[in-house]
């Protein structure tokens, strides 16, 4: 089997180490243990790797989070994957910073990387990894807030919940996204 694992985020320096790119920052520590190699292709970054009987194609787009779906559509075609075999990484404020929430489907949750992969591929049935960066911002400053760097005490945490998403990855794939929902949602 075959499997799109897309990280959401943006391209360029300025914006590395933002909570808005928390979804490159996940196929990364993914790619990193599995030993994956990035190459710049069409609509974004692509790195393959195998795990068990599994086929992984990682995906960061290169087409800004606005326009997502584009490089999503052209990778799931280009790679011949079918939707249910894709999951996405993305970055929630509406969670408590830390806090991991997978679904098989659902609304963008005022997402624009979410809300454009689903006008484009026209469905909410796709499995997605929200991972929680909080929303410790005063009225008017969401913008700075979501593109701006991590805390310290952000940082701290982080290293664990990322190679909570490395386990993820795997799991969706080997046992489906059922049990990898009744396996990490509780935790």
């Amino acid at each position: 089997m075959k499997y799109l694992i897309v990280g959401l985020g943006n391209i360029g320096d300025e914006y590395a180490n933002t909570r808005h790119n928390i979804g490159f920052m996940c196929v990364d520590r993914f790619a990193q243990k599995h030993e994956v190699a990035w190459a710049d292709k069409r609509y974004g970054f692509v790195g393959s790797c195998r795990v068990k009987n599994a086929e992984l194609v990682l995906l960061k787009p290169s087409t800004y989070m606005n326009l997502s779906g584009n490089a999503v559509r052209y990778w799931l075609n280009e790679e011949n994957i079918p939707v249910e075999n894709m999951l996405v990484i993305v970055d929630d404020l509406n969670l408590p910073f830390g806090t991991i929430r997978i679904r098989k489907q659902g609304s963008d949750g005022g997402h624009n990387g979410l809300k454009h992969i689903q006008q484009v591929l026209g469905t909410e049935a796709y499995a997605r990894v929200r991972f929680g960066i909080g929303n410790d911002f005063s009225k008017g400053r969401q913008i700075n807030f979501v593109l701006g760097e991590w805390s310290d005490e952000e940082k701290d945490v982080l290293t664990e919940r990322l190679d909570r998403i490395a386990e993820i990855i795997p799991s969706f794939c080997l046992q489906g996204i059922d049990r990898t929902m009744n396996q990490y949602n509780s935790k």
